[in-house]
């Protein structure tokens, strides 16, 4: 559970943008955006190595 500590007087804004940048180094949107679809175990070890080979062409270009 995220706490979010309120100063006496603070503006209600600033407590709101604290909630949301705890919420987000927790990371759970992007956990759950992860979980809701399942990708093959092959399928991710084909996109891996099309991203390593993408990775290599350009590392090959630069030299």
């Amino acid at each position: 559970m995220i706490v979010v500590p309120v100063k006496e007087g603070e503006n209600i804004e600033r407590a709101l943008k604290k909630f949301k940048r705890k919420f987000e180094k927790t990371g759970v949107v992007k956990e759950l955006r992860r979980r809701q679809q399942f990708d093959k175990p092959s399928v991710l070890k084909r996109l891996a190595k099309e991203r390593a080979i993408y990775v290599q062409q350009l590392r090959r270009v630069e030299d």
